[in-house]
């Protein structure tokens, strides 16, 4: 199998920045480039961009400045054909109200060519959302199962997801992702989940990308990042090579490090260990609290 690094790009940013009204930015010189095949988790708190930098790649946002590409193709300038290859999950479900279950799946193949009502339909069948009722009668969870089964019964090349699974109570959510990641291995689909739940990107994805305050602060593959870091107590002055402070058990405190590029490492002592995944995300979350001081980590700054 090739592994995502050595696959061709779908999803793409270069310098994009998008600013509203009164000086609010809410994306700053982003530069990232999303490997075909692969499992990327968005992850910040809220007011990060994550929304912002989805709706750009989907045109419902444009750059103030820099460029976004979908399969090399520009959504601002050419929205349909960019949209040709994506399934879109947003936030909040966008049903139609006199409609039914099964209306909407029936607007969907006659919206989208080749669209995969068979697919659509077993997911709602898995989780158990009646077809033959209007939006009103489902509740949020099952709003949200109608449309990742539109989603998924469009069987494009990326599907992109914005927190749409808030409304899930956690087995369910737990229990949608891996249909979610089993799906996408078996179609080879590109996908990118947007959330604040650390625990959602660590159980699905194998690249993670952290945004703080507009700015990027990760994006990596996560083993191999992983592989770059080690987490040790919290005594002393904050190391050169520090990420982040991290909360560990009741009083504890630990620092996430980065371990330098070339020459000897440092000794950090008998208690020092890999860091979670978890333990990951949480470090370069906390350092984007102040992302211009933030160094933003990629492979070849780490050793390998």
């Amino acid at each position: 199998m090739t592994s995502p690094s050595a696959s061709p790009t779908v999803l793409l940013a270069s310098g994009l920045t998008k600013r509203y009204g009164r000086g609010v930015t809410a994306l700053s010189n982003v530069s990232l480039a999303i490997p075909a095949g692969s499992i990327t988790g968005v992850v910040g708190p809220n007011a990060a961009g994550k929304s912002t930098l989805i709706k750009c790649w989907v045109a419902f946002e444009r750059p103030t400045s820099g460029s976004v590409r979908v399969c090399d193709i520009d959504p601002s300038a050419d929205r349909s054909a960019a949209l040709g290859h994506v399934g879109f999950v947003p936030q909040q479900p966008a049903l139609y109200p006199a409609l039914t279950v099964e209306e909407h799946l029936a607007m969907a193949s006659w919206l989208r060519p080749g669209f995969d009502v068979v697919s659509a339909r077993r997911h709602l069948d898995l989780f158990a959302v009646p077809a033959r009722v209007r939006p009103t009668a489902l509740s949020g969870g099952q709003a949200a199962q109608v449309s990742v089964a539109i989603a998924i019964g469009t069987a494009a090349d990326v599907l992109l997801l914005d927190e749409p699974f808030a409304s899930l109570d956690p087995l369910a959510r737990r229990e949608v992702l891996s249909e979610l990641a089993r799906a996408a291995h078996i179609r080879g689909q590109t996908v990118v989940l947007a959330s604040h739940l650390v625990s959602d990107i660590e159980q699905v994805c194998d690249r993670v990308i952290v945004l703080g305050q507009g700015r990027v602060t990760l994006d990596s593959e996560i083993e191999s990042t992983i592989d770059d870091h080690v987490v040790v107590p919290a005594a002393g002055p904050q190391p050169p090579e520090a990420v982040a402070e991290l909360m560990g058990g009741p009083g504890d405190r630990l620092w996430l490090l980065r371990r330098p590029v070339g020459g000897d490492l440092p000794t950090y002592g008998p208690e020092a260990r890999e860091p979670s995944v978890s333990e990951l995300m949480w470090g370069y979350i906390s350092a984007g609290r102040t992302p211009e001081t933030a160094v933003a980590y990629t492979p070849a700054q780490g050793m390998r």
